[in-house]
């Protein structure tokens, strides 16, 4: 909901009391008026206008200038009207006159439309009424003129700084969608590269077959002019709609082997789908960090713990492990593997990824991810 819509709720609420307050008004002493059976006509269309109107007042696409210039209109006419019918000596006592406050929700109207200079349009408009139609230029117009043109351009200001900072807020929050969805992509696609890079060693003495190379190969240029250009990734094939919830055992069991050691849970681990898929795409970077950097005898262990408010899962092994700042060496000469794989996946799950090394003792990786609800 935009931010001024509680302001033009606000103002529908006005005049609705506010003619309450004028037909009160001229119930007490409509007896003094020279002609009280017009100010009953004026205070019929006025009512019927008022409730008419309350719909357009419900916002600013719906309060059409159309709509502002007439009640405008009804505003000047029971001023004026207010000096025709009502007595002189009445009126030089400063007595009200017909729409009293009601001809503030007017300026009001035009403040929430156009802002500060619309307001002081109408406030000008009704100013003048007063003075040509009712009393003249005397102490009480003077101060009641000044009231209304300091409240209706202080109003529509606030209504002009209003619309600006929503305008920067989803400004701002378009951008953090974008740069979420390239650090998704980015993700993708150095998983991809790595992928082939892997594929690529496997497969260092039987070069003849090189179609799986060729394939991945394509995909991954695919997905990197997608991220260049601002483009979605490729399209892939979807047999049959995923599930709501997958079993993260499943999804870590097969990095388990000679030199990996899984612990997971007797019972099922449930995530979202997406969660489960994404934590575990984490797990599989960490890994890849080990064997390309934890030396080619180091040993890894994954423990799987499954708590009521989160799922943690700890990458640990025995390589040589690093030095304080190198995560940020690495991340300033564009290796993102730590920054982007591991942490901005677990972030964008709205969980953590903390890293732990001392060189010479291993390096562990603990990747926390949250409950939704708990």
């Amino acid at each position: 909901m935009s931010v001024e819509m509680p302001l033009w709720r606000a103002i529908g609420y006005f005049r609705v009391l506010a003619l309450s307050y004028a037909i009160l008004r001229y119930l007490s002493s409509f007896n003094d008026f020279l002609h009280p059976v017009s100010g009953w006509i004026y205070f019929g269309a006025l009512t019927l206008w008022t409730l008419a109107s309350s719909r357009a007042f419900a916002g600013p696409q719906r309060c059409t200038w159309y709509v502002l210039g007439t009640d405008l209109a009804f505003a000047v006419t029971g001023i004026v009207m207010s000096g025709i019918i009502d007595k002189p000596e009445r009126i030089h006592a400063g007595a009200p006159t017909l729409p009293t406050i009601w001809a503030a929700g007017t300026v009001l109207g035009f403040a929430g439309k156009g802002g500060w200079k619309p307001a002081a349009f109408a406030a000008t408009v009704v100013g003048l009424a007063n003075i040509l139609g009712h009393g003249g230029i005397t102490p009480d117009n003077i101060h009641n003129i000044v009231l209304l043109m300091v409240a209706g351009c202080a109003i529509g200001y606030v209504i002009e700084l209003a619309r600006a900072s929503e305008a920067v807020l989803t400004r701002a929050l378009q951008v953090e969608a974008a740069t979420r969805e390239r650090e998704r992509l980015s993700r993708d696609i150095h998983d991809g590269v790595l992928q082939v890079l892997a594929l690529v060693q496997r497969r260092e003495g039987d070069l003849g077959d090189l179609g799986d190379l060729g394939r991945l190969a394509g995909e991954q240029e695919r997905a990197l002019r997608a991220l260049m250009t601002g483009g979605p990734l490729p399209a892939q094939a979807v047999d049959e709609p995923p599930p709501a919830e997958r079993d993260l055992r499943q999804l870590i069991a097969p990095h388990a082997g000679e030199r990996v050691t899984v612990s997971a849970p007797g019972t099922p681990v449930l995530l979202p789908a997406h969660a489960a898929a994404e934590l575990a795409a984490a797990v599989g970077a960490a890994l890849d960090n080990v064997r390309r950097h934890a030396g080619e005898d180091a040993r890894a262990w994954i423990l799987v713990e499954d708590e009521p408010d989160a799922v943690t899962v700890s990458v640990r092994d025995d390589g040589a492990g690093f030095a304080a700042g190198r995560l940020g060496e690495a991340e300033q000469a564009g290796r993102l593997g730590v920054s982007q794989s591991i942490r901005g996946r677990l972030r964008d799950l709205g969980g953590t990824a903390e890293l732990y090394s001392v060189p010479g003792e291993g390096t562990e990786v603990e990747m926390r991810v949250p409950r939704k609800g708990q």
